[in-house]
């Protein structure tokens, strides 16, 4: 009979930005011994949308470090010193890292870590009640126990359900770059969306509309092109005070501002608006540009005819209560992401918490498990922790949150209170 490995203190589960930061912070504590499974060869984060230009919409000083631990040696600004970037970046004067710099950052740190396993896709978790320990088996045959989890699958891309199983070379925005040149050679295409991925597509395609000659639509629910909510004050809502006030607000309300703040973290950069519409009317100069905006436009069902390689979309607008049609050669989704619970969960879910909506119901110190400090979720709760939780500039503050619940003892220092103004009576 083959020996089980040693336990370790904890599994990571998926190697995004934030597991990955965890990854950097737990590197040198001694006491800590944890392992972080990836399925992918190599770290890869939001590849098809390396657009030339796009960049981050939070400053250099929300890498996988630095909020937690300034002085760690996989800090952004490190990076830029060992690639011999560093006078460049400062003469930039941009605090907003490219998004295609970010990626190779994150890569770097990847390879500078002893705790990374690439390339082992998680198939089951299970409890040994006796051992008190998880047990994660892999599709490569490989087997980890350990004490606690730490998830960070991610959000997969959300394909909305009236255009699922229909058919044809539709995308999510997650692979545009890989789909482009197709798209191109098109005479019509649509994307529908609002977000900043939406923005940065629309920019790309209508700069090279009268290259290729096709017809540009863009649809969006909303009824205007939301910028993001970027003053000071708000900002502030990313704070431990912000999560400490809305993580006690009933799960109602909860809920109805989670709703209702999407517009402070999936908004559009104000800069690209603005570019959206100098570049309009720069195209449309020598005449009209084939190409329509249209708001307040849901889509409430799809078609795809085969023989004519289209798609009809049938959209009502919200405000007249009209509906009506669009009809287009190419569908670009960017219809966001949304937080499926993985599989190799199912049999430990008796395990964990849920809410009266049968999400994760996430404890204050991000744990999902009915112990309070057995398994831990990054991201996927913005249910419970409000807009901090899919921001990059607090997770270091999550991990160095998740270090402390693991040790029993605060390793590195944790905010308590940060902002100016009160957020509870």
């Amino acid at each position: 009979m083959t020996a089980l490995p040693d336990p370790h203190d904890f599994i990571g589960i998926g190697l995004g930005p934030f597991n990955l930061g965890l990854a950097c912070l737990t590197e040198p504590i001694d006491e800590l011994s944890g392992v972080f499974l990836e399925s992918k060869p190599d770290f890869e984060w939001h590849a098809g949308m390396f657009l030339e230009g796009a960049h981050l919409q939070t400053p250099f000083m929300s890498d996988l470090v630095t909020m937690a631990d300034p002085t760690s040696p996989y800090s952004f600004l490190n990076y830029l010193k060992e690639r011999g970037r560093l006078y460049s970046f400062y003469i930039r004067e941009n605090f907003y890292p490219l998004r295609t710099e970010y990626n190779d950052y994150c890569r770097w740190v990847a390879g500078r870590l002893s705790s990374v396993r690439f390339n082992e896709t998680v198939e089951s978790v299970t409890y040994d009640e006796s051992a008190a320990l998880y047990t994660a088996r892999t599709l490569a045959g490989s087997v980890f126990r350990a004490r606690h989890l730490v998830l960070g699958t991610g959000t997969p891309p959300y394909i909305p359900e009236a255009c699922r199983d229909l058919g044809g070379d539709l995308l999510h925005n997650s692979r545009y770059l890989e789909r482009k040149a197709a798209l191109q050679a098109k005479e019509s295409i649509t994307l529908v969306g609002s977000g900043q991925s939406a923005a940065e597509i629309y920019y790309d395609l209508l700069s090279e509309i009268d290259v290729h000659g096709y017809r540009l639509n863009w649809v969006t629910r909303s009824p205007r092109f939301f910028p993001l909510e970027y003053t000071k004050l708000t900002l502030e809502m990313t704070s431990p005070e912000y999560v400490d006030y809305f993580h006690t607000l009933p799960e109602q309300t909860r809920y109805r501002l989670d709703s209702g703040q999407k517009g402070l973290f999936k908004g559009i950069d104000g800069e690209l608006i603005d570019a959206i519409f100098d570049l309009l009317y720069q195209k449309n100069l020598p005449g009209p540009v084939p190409t329509r905006l249209l708001t307040n436009s849901a889509l409430r069902s799809a078609r795809y005819e085969e023989s004519s390689g289209t798609y009809t979309l049938d959209l009502h607008q919200e405000e007249q209560d009209k509906e009506y049609s669009l009809t287009t050669e190419g569908l670009i989704l960017a219809t966001g992401y949304r937080y499926t619970p993985p599989a190799f969960l199912e049999p430990i879910t008796g395990r964990l918490r849920h809410d009266s909506r049968g999400r994760f119901d996430v404890a204050r110190n991000y744990s999902i498990d009915t112990t309070g400090r057995g398994v831990f979720l990054q991201n996927a709760g913005t249910h419970t922790h409000s807009i901090t939780s899919p921001d990059l500039g607090m997770g270091a503050y999550r991990n160095a949150y998740i270090i402390g619940e693991l040790l029993g003892r605060e390793y590195y220092p944790v905010e308590k209170s940060i902002a100016f103004q009160e957020f509870a009576v």
